[in-house]
C-alpha cells in the first residue's frame, strides 16, 4: 500500500528529522518546510522543528509493516548527518536486516559518510544505497557509493540544478532524475535531463524520470501537478529487476 507522493517508493520511515544545509540541492528544502509546517500544528515528532533529531520510539516502526514494501529511510533528514551517532545507525540497520521482507532505499548527500560508515559493516541485501548528484560539483559522490557492496547502488538527481556533462555510471544501478519544487524552485532544461537520460540508456541502466516540478518542459512556471511527468511526451519511469 502506497502511503506517499513520491513515485519511487512506497513508504517512508523516519527515524531520524531534522537536518542541515550540505550543498547546492538544499537550498529550498523541502523537508524543512513540511517540518516547520508539522511543527507549527503541534506534531509531536516535530518539536525540535529542523533540527536534527533521533527518535530512538521509531526504530522498530517497519516491523509492525506485514505486507512488503519499498521504504524510504529518512525522507525529512539525512541518515548520514554527522549529528546521527553511527551506534543509532547500527540499530537502523538491525531493524532492516530483521524485515527482509522489505525494501530500503537510502539516500545521502554526505557521501563520504556512509562511505566510512560500511568501511567496517556489512551491507544487508534488502538496503539500496544512493546519492544525490544535484550540480556538477557534487559529481565526486558517486565514487563514494560505487566500490560499496550493496544490492543496488542508485543517484537521485533532484533537483537537476545545471547539465552535469560526462558522467561515469560504472556499478550503478538506478538513475532518478526531477525537477526542483516550490515558490522558489530554480527551472531544469530539458537539455540537462536529455544529457542524462543518452548516457544511461547507452550503459543500460534503468532510468526513472520523476516529475518536472515548478518549471514545465517549456519554461513555464506553474503548479508541479499541471506541468507533470511527461519526458518527451512519455512516462519513463524504469526501476532495477530484483529477484
Amino acid at each position: 500500500m502506497r502511503t506517499t507522493k513520491i513515485e519511487w517508493t512506497e513508504r517512508t520511515w523516519n527515524p531520524v528529522t531534522g537536518c542541515a544545509k550540505y550543498s547546492n540541492g538544499c537550498k529550498h528544502c523541502y523537508a524543512e518546510v513540511m517540518s516547520r509546517r508539522l511543527y507549527a500544528m503541534g506534531n509531536p515528532k516535530y518539536q525540535n522543528g529542523f533540527l536534527t533529531t533521533i527518535h530512538q520510539n521509531d526504530l522498530r516502526e517497519p516491523l509492525r509493516w506485514k505486507k512488503p514494501a519499498m521504504i524510504f529511510v529518512c525522507s525529512m533528514s539525512d541518515l548520514f548527518h554527522k549529528d546521527v551517532p553511527f551506534e543509532f545507525i547500527d540499530q537502523v540497520f538491525q531493524t532492516i536486516r530483521a524485515t527482509p521482507y522489505h525494501t530500503y532505499q537510502i539516500l545521502t548527500k554526505r557521501a563520504e559518510r556512509m562511505k566510512e560508515y560500511f568501511q567496517t559493516r556489512c551491507i544487508p541485501l534488502n538496503a539500496w544505497l544512493g546519492v544525490t548528484v544535484e550540480d556538477v560539483k557534487s559529481k565526486y559522490r558517486i565514487d563514494c557509493i560505487r566500490a560499496l557492496q550493496a544490492p543496488i547502488k542508485f543517484i537521485s538527481c533532484e533537483p537537476l540544478l545545471e547539465d552535469l556533462g560526462e558522467l561515469d555510471l560504472m556499478g550503478i544501478n538506478l538513475v532518478i532524475v526531477g525537477g526542483e519544487s516550490g515558490v522558489q524552485a530554480r527551472p531544469m532544461q530539458e537539455k540537462w535531463v536529455l544529457n542524462i537520460q543518452t548516457q544511461v540508456d547507452k550503459q543500460h541502466i534503468p532510468f526513472f524520470f520523476k516529475q518536472w516540478g515548478t518549471w514545465g518542459q517549456d519554461g513555464i512556471k506553474r503548479n508541479k501537478r499541471d506541468n507533470g511527468k511527461l519526458l518527451q511526451g512519455k512516462v519513463v519511469q524504469h526501476f532495477p529487476n530484483v529477484k
